[in-house]
């Protein structure tokens, strides 16, 4: 296995294992994965910084089809992570975490040499100090059941669009780099976080009592069979949304990426690793344009 170090943004940082392969679908190495992270860190961290950061993590890769990887959710900062990587406590029911911010190219390479392929963040951030601003942004996860497909989620988009037109929230999709699409608007900071959780959950059933056949906003598996589940959850202050320009964990190298709406075809297809990075590169992000227009 190879090991090396890498000097970023000031910070030593020492790598091992380079040449494992993460996806074996595509050969693609935790090397590659680290490349990529560093290259695209000016994207994903317009997404991740100030926001508490959830990360799932592959020890091993992803695996394939028929015996996958192991995974899980890690929430607390390492106790062994380095001091110069931003952190702030959330007190929650029965525990206190204390969660990473990603703000910079080094702390996203730290976590990806421990295996974290997703990042995932909330729609609020933190203020100075550690206290919580209100959400700036909404986000509906449109998630195809079984026997929808993402066809179905461009169809249930277009029409979520017109929704969040018709009350004066401009929006953008995010191919999620798994099955479905999430839509971002920007909040200008009136509501809290209830407030957003419920707007969300308006919208989400105003789509399904317009377009019953398709759309649900139950969010019960059961209810979601041939139709799009409208995810209205992820605007309640302790969810997170996988962020825009992150890797995603699934058999091949996907990643979550802002696209226009003339992009929403029905030809419309997840990108990868490569081509995502191509966008972000060439500063192709119709999500920053929208909250830099804000």
């Amino acid at each position: 296995m190879s090991d090396t170090s890498r000097t970023i943004d000031g910070h030593r940082i020492r790598l091992t294992s380079l040449d494992r392969v993460v996806y074996p679908a595509t050969g693609t190495s935790k090397g590659e994965v680290i490349d990529y992270v560093e290259a695209v860190a000016p994207a994903l961290t317009r997404y991740t910084r100030d926001r508490a950061a959830t990360r799932k993590r592959w020890m091993q890769g992803v695996g394939t089809a028929e015996a996958p990887g192991d995974s899980f959710f890690h929430k607390n900062l390492d106790d062994d992570a380095p001091s110069w990587i931003r952190s702030y406590a959330i007190r929650h029911q029965d525990h206190t975490s204390r969660y990473p911010i990603l703000d910079d190219a080094a702390s996203l390479v730290w976590f990806a040499q421990r295996g974290a392929l997703e990042f995932h963040v909330p729609q609020w951030r933190f203020r100075a100090g550690g206290r919580h601003e209100p959400p700036d942004r909404l986000v509906l996860d449109l998630d195809p059941g079984e026997g929808a497909d993402l066809a179905a989620c461009v169809a249930v988009a277009r029409w979520a669009r017109e929704v969040l037109d018709a009350e004066g929230l401009s929006s953008v999709p995010v191919t999620s780099g798994s099955k479905g699409i999430h839509l971002y608007a920007p909040l200008d900071g009136t509501l809290d976080v209830d407030g957003a959780n419920d707007l969300a959950h308006r919208l989400a059933v105003r789509l399904q009592d317009d377009h019953d056949d398709l759309v649900t906003a139950n969010l019960r598996k059961d209810s979601r069979v041939g139709k799009v589940l409208v995810d209205w959850s992820q605007n309640n202050g302790s969810k997170t949304t996988v962020a825009p320009f992150s890797l995603r964990g699934r058999l091949r190298p996907t990643v979550a990426v802002p696209r226009t709406w003339d992009e929403l075809t029905d030809s419309l297809d997840q990108l990868e690793m490569g081509a995502a990075l191509e966008r972000a590169s060439a500063g192709e992000d119709p999500l920053a344009e929208l909250f830099d227009a804000r």
